[in-house]
């Protein structure tokens, strides 16, 4: 294998291909619109099919259509974008289809701006659209965890046949870093027996998440959170950096805001003081134990974020009261600096 320097949102379109995925139907939306301009050159390399659609509304159906007939399939768009999809999206859960997104953040609400913040994190795990259904959802921290998950994403979504989301910020998308692609080998055990393929000599296969009949609903709706929580036992992935057994702070971020954290733990830990840093790398699952261990030992517990406060609620779920959970963020697209988040930190130890 060997390293290549890539932009973040073309790394994850190869890092998409080398998964086995040739389908990709997208709709342009900065800063995430490189993804689309790489498939465009790189899918008929390889025999993949690229559709630009005339919006997301139209994108993500089609990608619920390429599910539906067993096809490795996924979409890339941010965050407004990614609101308009969020329909399609329990269609696609309901459906009990496999699916991959990218969400490559932007600053809202609304049309806001189109510098990188982490204001989804609501929208990513508190469902992004109606009805009782979960997306796996994995954050990277860097470009390479981000080519890495890809992967690992269309694997988790043929596993539980569900939608799965990478979400990362503007600058996941929009940075230039080394990148080394894995061997991939496409699993063996996939099921694909769902799939619209033709009956020439079977029964129709019947796609839906229409149940006119409540107990229907209520079945397939069970059926669901089962498998949400299978994904609550399996699948829950973070780091912890310098977290230890006496800590005068716990800091709980995620994706490139850690990276951020951890410079400042880093010339705090320097200066003699004890700081350490979990981060979910899973933010559905949510890991909620290991925060809640790291928290006993510290005096302090804080989420740091670029947003006005919205993992912070996960984090104080977590924590169970036993320790009060302080918030620190910017917003608007600014990304808090190293000197920001000591300073906060600071405060914290004093």
């Amino acid at each position: 294998m060997t390293k290549v320097l890539m932009k973040g949102n073309e790394a994850l379109g190869e890092a998409a291909i080398r998964a086995n995925c040739l389908n990709y139907f997208a709709y342009p939306i900065t800063p995430q619109t490189e993804i689309a301009e790489y498939m465009v050159r790189r899918l008929p390399e390889v025999g993949g099919h690229f559709v630009q659609a005339e919006s997301e509304l139209g994108a993500v159906n089609m990608v619920l259509g390429a599910a539906a007939v067993g096809e490795r399939v996924f979409t890339s768009s941010s965050s407004p974008g990614v609101a308009l999809m969020s329909e399609t999206l329990s269609y696609l859960a309901g459906s009990q289809l496999p699916a991959v997104l990218i969400n490559i953040v932007r600053g809202g609400p609304g049309l806001g701006g189109i510098l990188p913040a982490q204001s989804d994190y609501f929208m990513a795990t508190k469902g992004g659209g109606h009805g009782d259904f979960r997306m796996l959802v994995l954050a990277p921290s860097g470009v390479q965890e981000a080519a890495d998950l890809v992967m690992d994403a269309f694997d988790l979504a043929d596993k539980y046949r569900n939608p799965v989301m990478i979400i990362g910020d503007g600058m996941i998308g929009q940075m230039m870093e080394p990148v080394e692609f894995r061997d991939y080998k496409l699993p063996d055990n996939i099921d694909r027996s769902y799939a619209n393929s033709g009956a020439v000599d079977r029964e129709p296969t019947i796609i839906r998440s229409l149940f006119l009949d409540p107990l229907q609903l209520e079945n397939n709706n069970l059926e669901l959170r089962d498998k949400y929580r299978l994904m609550e036992k399996n699948e829950i992935r973070f780091e912890e950096y310098a977290v230890t057994e006496k800590m005068d702070v716990l800091v709980v971020s995620y994706g490139m805001m850690a990276r951020v954290c951890k410079t400042a733990i880093d010339e705090l830990n320097h200066e003699g003081h004890q700081i350490g840093l979990l981060r979910p790398i899973s933010l559905f699952p949510f890991p909620a134990a290991a925060v809640n261990k790291a928290a006993g030992h510290a005096r302090k517990v804080i989420s740091v974020e670029m947003s006005t406060g919205q993992m912070v609620e996960d984090v104080r779920l977590a924590v169970k009261g036993r320790r009060k959970v302080e918030f620190f963020g910017r917003t608007g697209g600014i990304v808090p600096t190293p000197a920001e988040v000591k300073e906060q930190l600071l405060k914290l130890i004093k």
